[in-house]
Protein backbone atom coordinates (compact mmCIF):
# COMPACT_ATOMS: atom_id res chain seq x y z
CA UNK A 1 0.00 0.00 0.00
CA UNK A 2 1.26 3.72 -1.33
CA UNK A 3 2.65 5.90 1.76
CA UNK A 4 5.07 8.83 2.18
CA UNK A 5 7.33 8.57 5.28
CA UNK A 6 9.65 11.23 6.31
CA UNK A 7 12.93 9.57 7.11
CA UNK A 8 14.66 12.22 8.55
CA UNK A 9 14.50 15.89 8.41
CA UNK A 10 14.36 17.21 5.04
CA UNK A 11 14.17 13.19 3.64
CA UNK A 12 10.93 12.26 2.47
CA UNK A 13 10.73 8.66 0.96
CA UNK A 14 7.77 6.40 -1.07
CA UNK A 15 7.28 3.46 0.78
CA UNK A 16 5.17 0.10 0.37
CA UNK A 17 3.74 -0.60 3.78
CA UNK A 18 1.03 -3.30 4.94
CA UNK A 19 -2.66 -2.81 4.31
CA UNK A 20 -3.66 -1.96 7.61
CA UNK A 21 -6.29 -5.02 7.97
CA UNK A 22 -9.86 -5.06 9.13
CA UNK A 23 -11.21 -2.59 12.01
CA UNK A 24 -9.95 -4.57 15.83
CA UNK A 25 -12.83 -3.25 18.42
CA UNK A 26 -13.52 0.59 18.40
CA UNK A 27 -11.59 1.52 15.64
CA UNK A 28 -12.61 2.38 11.93
CA UNK A 29 -10.58 1.66 8.47
CA UNK A 30 -10.58 4.73 6.36
CA UNK A 31 -9.37 5.85 2.94
CA UNK A 32 -7.41 9.43 3.21
CA UNK A 33 -8.49 11.93 0.29
CA UNK A 34 -7.71 15.01 1.09
CA UNK A 35 -4.43 16.37 3.84
CA UNK A 36 -3.92 19.73 5.17
CA UNK A 37 -0.03 20.38 5.29
CA UNK A 38 0.27 22.17 8.72
CA UNK A 39 3.01 24.13 10.23
CA UNK A 40 3.84 21.57 12.40
CA UNK A 41 4.48 19.06 9.06
CA UNK A 42 6.61 22.00 8.47
CA UNK A 43 9.01 21.52 11.38
CA UNK A 44 9.04 18.37 11.18
CA UNK A 45 10.39 18.66 7.89
CA UNK A 46 12.88 21.49 8.64
CA UNK A 47 13.49 19.60 12.19
CA UNK A 48 12.54 21.76 14.54
CA UNK A 49 9.28 20.12 15.59
CA UNK A 50 9.98 18.96 19.77
CA UNK A 51 6.94 16.45 19.31
CA UNK A 52 7.92 14.94 15.79
CA UNK A 53 9.83 11.76 15.70
CA UNK A 54 11.13 9.34 12.71
CA UNK A 55 10.98 8.05 10.79
CA UNK A 56 6.82 9.11 10.40
CA UNK A 57 4.08 8.76 8.09
CA UNK A 58 2.91 12.35 8.41
CA UNK A 59 -0.54 13.58 7.99
CA UNK A 60 -2.93 14.85 10.96
CA UNK A 61 -5.38 17.40 8.76
CA UNK A 62 -7.53 15.08 6.71
CA UNK A 63 -10.60 14.49 4.98
CA UNK A 64 -11.29 10.84 4.78
CA UNK A 65 -13.69 7.99 3.78
CA UNK A 66 -15.11 5.24 5.78
CA UNK A 67 -14.26 2.19 4.28
CA UNK A 68 -15.07 -0.54 7.68
CA UNK A 69 -16.17 -0.27 10.89
CA UNK A 70 -15.78 -2.75 13.72
CA UNK A 71 -19.46 -4.62 15.49
CA UNK A 72 -19.41 -2.05 18.23
CA UNK A 73 -19.19 0.90 16.24
CA UNK A 74 -22.13 3.42 15.84
CA UNK A 75 -21.44 6.63 15.31
CA UNK A 76 -19.88 6.22 12.06
CA UNK A 77 -20.50 4.19 9.25
CA UNK A 78 -19.64 2.39 5.66
CA UNK A 79 -19.25 5.75 3.28
CA UNK A 80 -19.39 8.45 5.18
CA UNK A 81 -17.47 11.50 5.17
CA UNK A 82 -15.23 12.68 8.18
CA UNK A 83 -12.80 14.76 9.48
CA UNK A 84 -10.07 13.36 11.79
CA UNK A 85 -9.45 14.64 15.47
CA UNK A 86 -5.59 12.98 15.72
CA UNK A 87 -5.55 12.90 19.56
CA UNK A 88 -5.34 10.04 20.93
CA UNK A 89 -5.52 10.44 24.33
CA UNK A 90 -5.53 8.00 27.41
CA UNK A 91 -8.89 8.84 28.48
CA UNK A 92 -7.53 8.15 32.15
CA UNK A 93 -4.56 10.94 33.18
CA UNK A 94 -5.60 14.17 35.30
CA UNK A 95 -5.95 15.70 31.83
CA UNK A 96 -8.55 13.30 30.72
CA UNK A 97 -10.12 13.21 33.58
CA UNK A 98 -10.83 16.80 33.69
CA UNK A 99 -12.09 16.74 30.18
CA UNK A 100 -8.98 18.27 28.60
CA UNK A 101 -7.79 14.77 26.34
CA UNK A 102 -6.00 17.94 23.56
CA UNK A 103 -3.20 17.60 26.83
CA UNK A 104 -3.32 14.51 27.90
CA UNK A 105 0.28 13.52 29.50
CA UNK A 106 -0.06 10.50 27.16
CA UNK A 107 -0.90 11.93 24.15
CA UNK A 108 0.15 10.60 20.69
CA UNK A 109 -0.45 12.54 17.62
CA UNK A 110 -0.92 10.75 14.53
CA UNK A 111 1.52 11.99 12.31
CA UNK A 112 3.37 13.71 14.56
CA UNK A 113 4.31 10.92 16.93
CA UNK A 114 2.19 7.83 15.92
CA UNK A 115 2.00 7.18 11.91
CA UNK A 116 -0.33 9.59 9.93
CA UNK A 117 -2.74 9.52 6.70
CA UNK A 118 -0.51 9.88 4.13
CA UNK A 119 -0.97 6.69 2.67
CA UNK A 120 -3.95 5.58 1.22
CA UNK A 121 -5.45 4.05 3.97
CA UNK A 122 -5.59 3.19 8.19
CA UNK A 123 -7.17 2.71 10.95
CA UNK A 124 -8.09 4.92 13.45
CA UNK A 125 -9.98 5.20 16.36
CA UNK A 126 -13.91 5.20 15.32
CA UNK A 127 -14.70 8.16 18.57
CA UNK A 128 -11.80 10.68 16.56
CA UNK A 129 -14.06 10.88 13.47
CA UNK A 130 -16.35 13.64 12.83
CA UNK A 131 -18.86 13.07 10.30
CA UNK A 132 -20.40 15.89 8.01
CA UNK A 133 -22.82 15.02 4.55
CA UNK A 134 -22.57 18.32 3.53
CA UNK A 135 -18.83 19.43 3.40
CA UNK A 136 -16.26 18.11 1.07
CA UNK A 137 -13.07 16.34 1.47
CA UNK A 138 -10.85 19.27 1.27
CA UNK A 139 -13.33 21.49 3.95
CA UNK A 140 -12.99 18.12 6.32
CA UNK A 141 -9.22 18.87 5.91
CA UNK A 142 -9.16 21.83 7.09
CA UNK A 143 -11.14 21.39 10.41
CA UNK A 144 -8.47 20.36 12.55
CA UNK A 145 -6.68 24.00 11.52
CA UNK A 146 -9.52 25.51 12.75
CA UNK A 147 -9.75 23.64 16.04
CA UNK A 148 -6.46 25.11 16.75
CA UNK A 149 -7.47 28.68 16.69
CA UNK A 150 -10.81 27.73 17.72
CA UNK A 151 -9.32 26.60 21.28
CA UNK A 152 -6.74 29.54 21.37
CA UNK A 153 -9.18 31.94 21.06
CA UNK A 154 -10.97 29.83 23.61
CA UNK A 155 -7.87 30.33 26.01
CA UNK A 156 -7.40 34.15 25.43
CA UNK A 157 -11.60 34.88 25.96
CA UNK A 158 -11.37 37.98 24.23
CA UNK A 159 -14.96 39.84 24.76
CA UNK A 160 -17.08 42.39 22.71
CA UNK A 161 -15.01 45.60 21.55
CA UNK A 162 -11.42 44.45 23.20
CA UNK A 163 -8.77 44.91 21.25
CA UNK A 164 -6.88 41.85 19.95
CA UNK A 165 -3.03 41.47 18.66
CA UNK A 166 -2.65 38.06 16.48
CA UNK A 167 1.10 37.51 15.80
CA UNK A 168 1.58 35.60 12.66
CA UNK A 169 -0.83 35.57 9.66
CA UNK A 170 0.07 31.57 8.99
CA UNK A 171 -2.42 29.25 9.00
CA UNK A 172 -2.92 28.59 12.37
CA UNK A 173 -2.71 33.08 12.99
CA UNK A 174 -5.74 33.16 10.24
CA UNK A 175 -7.74 30.01 12.52
CA UNK A 176 -7.12 32.16 15.53
CA UNK A 177 -8.47 35.08 13.03
CA UNK A 178 -11.51 33.27 12.58
CA UNK A 179 -12.49 32.72 15.84
CA UNK A 180 -11.78 36.22 17.09
CA UNK A 181 -13.93 38.00 14.73
CA UNK A 182 -16.90 35.51 16.17
CA UNK A 183 -15.86 37.84 19.93
CA UNK A 184 -17.20 41.06 17.96
CA UNK A 185 -13.18 41.90 19.89
CA UNK A 186 -11.31 44.58 17.34
CA UNK A 187 -8.24 43.24 15.71
CA UNK A 188 -4.94 43.82 14.87
CA UNK A 189 -2.76 41.29 12.56
CA UNK A 190 1.14 41.81 12.48
CA UNK A 191 3.21 39.90 9.88
CA UNK A 192 6.49 40.22 8.08
CA UNK A 193 5.22 39.16 5.23
CA UNK A 194 3.32 42.04 3.08
CA UNK A 195 1.14 39.59 1.31
CA UNK A 196 -0.21 37.90 4.49
CA UNK A 197 -1.51 41.05 5.88
CA UNK A 198 -2.74 41.72 2.58
CA UNK A 199 -4.58 38.55 2.64
CA UNK A 200 -6.17 39.64 6.15
CA UNK A 201 -7.41 43.32 4.58
CA UNK A 202 -8.80 41.62 1.76
CA UNK A 203 -9.93 38.26 3.15
CA UNK A 204 -11.27 39.12 6.68
CA UNK A 205 -11.49 43.10 6.41
CA UNK A 206 -9.54 43.91 9.12
CA UNK A 207 -8.72 47.58 9.37
CA UNK A 208 -5.25 46.87 11.98
CA UNK A 209 -2.47 45.48 9.96
CA UNK A 210 1.23 45.81 11.57
CA UNK A 211 4.07 45.21 9.56
CA UNK A 212 6.97 43.74 11.66
CA UNK A 213 10.57 45.89 10.77
CA UNK A 214 11.92 45.01 13.87
CA UNK A 215 12.99 48.76 14.29
CA UNK A 216 10.71 49.53 17.30
CA UNK A 217 7.97 51.07 15.34
CA UNK A 218 5.68 48.69 15.82
CA UNK A 219 4.64 49.28 19.29
CA UNK A 220 3.88 53.19 18.49
CA UNK A 221 1.44 51.98 15.32
CA UNK A 222 -0.36 49.78 17.99
CA UNK A 223 -0.51 52.09 20.80
CA UNK A 224 -2.20 54.39 18.42
CA UNK A 225 -4.38 51.99 17.49
CA UNK A 226 -5.61 51.16 20.65
CA UNK A 227 -5.84 54.20 22.38
CA UNK A 228 -2.39 54.00 24.25
CA UNK A 229 -3.81 50.71 25.95
CA UNK A 230 -2.55 48.20 24.57
CA UNK A 231 -4.04 44.64 23.96
CA UNK A 232 -6.09 43.05 26.28
CA UNK A 233 -5.88 39.54 24.30
CA UNK A 234 -2.23 38.67 22.10
CA UNK A 235 -1.68 35.81 20.24
CA UNK A 236 1.21 34.49 19.24
CA UNK A 237 1.40 32.05 16.15
CA UNK A 238 4.82 32.45 14.93
CA UNK A 239 6.42 29.57 16.38
CA UNK A 240 9.72 32.00 16.81
CA UNK A 241 11.57 32.36 20.09
CA UNK A 242 12.29 35.98 19.42
CA UNK A 243 9.07 36.80 18.87
CA UNK A 244 7.27 34.72 21.86
CA UNK A 245 10.27 36.64 24.25
CA UNK A 246 9.20 39.93 22.99
CA UNK A 247 5.06 39.69 22.57
CA UNK A 248 5.05 40.67 26.25
CA UNK A 249 5.59 44.25 25.44
CA UNK A 250 2.24 44.42 22.87
CA UNK A 251 0.15 43.11 26.52
CA UNK A 252 -2.35 45.78 27.88
CA UNK A 253 -2.17 45.42 31.84
CA UNK A 254 -3.94 42.75 33.50
CA UNK A 255 -4.08 41.54 29.80
CA UNK A 256 -3.65 37.92 28.41
CA UNK A 257 -1.25 36.01 26.03
CA UNK A 258 -1.37 33.25 24.44
CA UNK A 259 1.05 31.17 23.16
CA UNK A 260 -0.22 28.30 20.55
CA UNK A 261 3.26 28.45 18.03
CA UNK A 262 5.27 25.84 18.91
CA UNK A 263 9.47 26.47 19.05
CA UNK A 264 12.51 24.14 20.54
CA UNK A 265 14.16 27.49 21.15
CA UNK A 266 14.42 29.46 25.25
CA UNK A 267 11.51 31.63 25.58
CA UNK A 268 12.60 34.20 28.17
CA UNK A 269 11.92 37.96 28.82
CA UNK A 270 12.81 39.86 32.33
CA UNK A 271 10.44 39.17 35.51
CA UNK A 272 8.85 42.71 35.52
CA UNK A 273 7.53 42.53 32.24
CA UNK A 274 5.19 39.53 33.38
CA UNK A 275 5.10 40.99 37.03
CA UNK A 276 4.29 44.90 36.90
CA UNK A 277 1.35 44.55 33.96
CA UNK A 278 -0.44 41.19 36.25
CA UNK A 279 -0.43 39.61 32.98
CA UNK A 280 -1.91 35.91 32.58
CA UNK A 281 0.23 33.91 29.74
CA UNK A 282 -1.37 30.42 28.39
CA UNK A 283 -0.28 27.92 26.34
CA UNK A 284 -2.75 26.43 24.18
CA UNK A 285 -2.32 22.76 22.82
CA UNK A 286 -4.50 21.14 19.86
CA UNK A 287 -8.16 21.41 20.35
CA UNK A 288 -11.32 19.89 21.77
CA UNK A 289 -13.58 17.27 20.39
CA UNK A 290 -16.19 20.25 20.47
CA UNK A 291 -14.62 22.25 18.56
CA UNK A 292 -14.93 19.62 15.75
CA UNK A 293 -18.15 19.64 15.76
CA UNK A 294 -18.57 23.45 16.23
CA UNK A 295 -16.12 23.97 13.38
CA UNK A 296 -18.11 21.44 11.16
CA UNK A 297 -21.44 23.53 12.14
CA UNK A 298 -19.82 27.00 11.17
CA UNK A 299 -18.58 26.14 7.21
CA UNK A 300 -22.39 24.17 6.61
CA UNK A 301 -24.21 27.04 7.58
CA UNK A 302 -21.64 29.72 6.07
CA UNK A 303 -20.32 31.35 8.65
CA UNK A 304 -16.92 30.22 7.75
CA UNK A 305 -16.00 30.00 3.84
CA UNK A 306 -12.62 27.96 3.40
CA UNK A 307 -12.47 29.02 0.06
CA UNK A 308 -9.62 31.30 0.39
CA UNK A 309 -7.61 29.16 2.37
CA UNK A 310 -6.47 27.41 -0.11
CA UNK A 311 -3.66 28.96 -1.82
CA UNK A 312 -1.36 25.28 -3.41
CA UNK A 313 -2.36 22.13 -4.48
CA UNK A 314 -0.27 19.16 -5.15
CA UNK A 315 -0.46 15.34 -5.60
CA UNK A 316 0.56 12.48 -3.99
CA UNK A 317 2.83 12.02 -6.86
CA UNK A 318 4.41 15.50 -6.60
CA UNK A 319 4.33 15.96 -3.31
CA UNK A 320 8.15 15.00 -2.61
CA UNK A 321 9.24 17.59 -4.92
CA UNK A 322 7.07 20.50 -4.33
CA UNK A 323 7.33 20.35 -0.39
CA UNK A 324 10.59 22.10 0.20
CA UNK A 325 8.94 25.17 -1.62
CA UNK A 326 6.31 24.97 0.98
CA UNK A 327 7.99 26.03 3.69
CA UNK A 328 9.52 29.43 2.12
CA UNK A 329 7.17 32.46 2.85
CA UNK A 330 8.13 34.41 -0.28
CA UNK A 331 6.02 30.82 -2.18
CA UNK A 332 2.84 33.02 -0.92
CA UNK A 333 1.79 29.67 1.00
CA UNK A 334 -1.54 29.89 2.83
CA UNK A 335 -2.30 26.65 2.86
CA UNK A 336 -1.63 23.99 0.86
CA UNK A 337 -3.59 20.63 0.45
CA UNK A 338 -2.30 17.00 -1.11
CA UNK A 339 -4.87 15.37 -3.58
CA UNK A 340 -4.37 11.69 -2.62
Amino acid sequence: MRAIRLEEPRRFEKVDIAEPGRPGPGQALVRTHRMGICGTDYSGYLGKMPFFSYPRIPGHELGVEVLDVADDVTNVRVGDRCSVEPYMNCGKCYACRKGNGNCCEKLNVIGVMIDGGLCDQFLIRADKLHTSDKLSFEQLALVETLGIGCHATDRGSPGQGDHVLVIGAGPIGLATLEFTRLTGATITVMDMVPSRLEFCRENYGVAHTVLFKGDGSELSQMQEITDGDKYAVVTDATGNNRSMSGALEYVAHTGSLVYVGITTEQVSFKHPALHKPEMSIKGSRNALPSDFARIIRLIEDGTINTDPWITHRTSYEDVIGEFETFTRPESGVIKAVIEM
